[in-house]
């Protein structure tokens, strides 16, 4: 049986035996958690940290986790709602001026937030660096038309939903989306969790391994080649986390640093009325807008039905992630995922590093989720 290093309630064993399975079969290193009424009930890790299996992963050890990121932008927005700083059905141009060029005069928070912005990637052909360039990013979709008509169907905005959102929260606080989570989410929860790695964390951090590139027809292939055609501007590869560039940009939709206790601290708050451990950062109110669907159907850019809430997928019969109602998720490229349940009062979250499927997740992660909802309703 695989070393599983941590804590686990004994309700919970399942998550622990899930995880060994996981780490037998399919992942390298990875980490597991489960919060529950605001308190962690599952902190488990094992693995190794590194391809060739040399490095432990150890409890401090942290990873790219993609888009599983998107999850910490939204919180930040959906904080300044709730504070009343900032409207999510107002207009984009309200905070942003130059942004109401091309025809986006209408364009409201909640459209970057739901992916029905009509801004799924740029236009421009824009080299890798200005991934990690702020200003060419945000200005680039500020003057680009929408793709469709905003607001009257989702497209998944796999890169470009961070910066859209990012540049929101830095008009309406003055400081940026990673220096705002830092300030007021990750640091007064004491969470480890970075948009934005500074250099004295860079000896925790376990590469990303890419999956094996596909080969012949059939799904895997097509799901390549959907991320080429809607995402291959600018250029990247898995192998691009790796790098000293991307860890030291904040690139809001998929470039954060995290492990699963930390995402499932994190989101513990929006699964407890706003409140956990103490730290209040949210209203009850200003948690059930995540709740609030914005599109339900096939989504143009990643060809599944999904249907999105105020920066969360949302639960239903298109992706039934749990068997309540009041439940949101989001997961990362490769594998990573976080699930959200407000009637439960849980969050699940689960990293890794070895890459795996497509966009949307795969079965190590589902099976995480499986076993704390296995072990609630025993």
């Amino acid at each position: 049986m695989t070393l599983i290093d941590g804590r686990c309630d004994d309700r919970f064993g399942g998550v622990r035996e899930a995880l060994a399975r996981s780490l037998e079969r399919d992942d390298v290193g990875a980490s597991a958690a489960v919060y529950l009424d605001g308190e962690a009930v599952v902190d488990l890790w094992g693995g190794h940290a590194d391809e060739a299996r040399t490095r432990p992963w150890e409890r401090d050890t942290i990873v790219n986790v993609w888009s599983t990121t998107k999850t910490m932008t939204a919180l930040c927005a959906l904080i300044l709602a709730d504070r009343g700083e900032l409207e999510l059905s107002a207009p984009v141009a309200r905070y942003w001026p130059e942004f109401a060029a091309a025809g986006k005069e209408r364009v409201t928070v909640a459209h970057l937030l739901s992916h029905t912005a009509g801004l799924p990637s740029w236009e421009k052909p824009l080299p890798t660096e200005a991934l990690y360039d702020w200003e060419a990013a945000t200005s680039a979709l500020a003057a680009q038309a929408p793709a469709w008509e905003p607001g009257t169907e989702s497209g998944y905005h796999a890169f470009t939903q961070g910066y859209l959102v990012g540049e929101v929260i830095r008009r309406v606080t003055g400081a940026s989306v990673g220096t705002f989570f830092a300030e007021q989410v990750a640091g007064p929860l004491g969470a480890d969790f970075h948009i934005g790695l500074a250099p004295e964390h860079d000896h925790r951090v376990a590469p990303v391994i890419p999956a094996p590139m596909p080969t012949g027809e059939g799904p895997a292939m097509a799901a390549a080649r959907t991320l080429l055609r809607h995402y291959g501007n600018p250029a990247f590869g898995p192998e691009t986390a790796n790098t000293t560039a991307w860890r030291r940009a904040e690139v809001p939709a998929a470039g954060g640093h995290g492990n699963a206790r930390s995402v499932a601290a994190v989101q513990s708050v929006l699964a407890c009325g706003g409140e956990a451990r103490g730290v209040r950062l949210l209203s009850e109110a200003g948690c059930e807008a995540v709740l609030r669907e914005q599109s339900r159907g096939r989504d143009r850019c990643l060809g599944v039905p999904l249907a999105f809430g105020m920066g969360y997928g949302l639960n239903g019969a298109e992706t039934p992630i749990s068997p309540n109602p009041r439940t949101c998720f989001w997961g990362g490229w490769g594998g990573s995922v976080v699930v959200v349940d407000l009637d439960a009062r849980m969050t699940v979250a689960y990293t890794m590093n070895r890459m795996l499927g497509g966009t949307l997740g795969d079965d190590r992660g589902i099976g995480i989720v499986l076993a704390a909802y296995a072990a609630l309703s025993s």
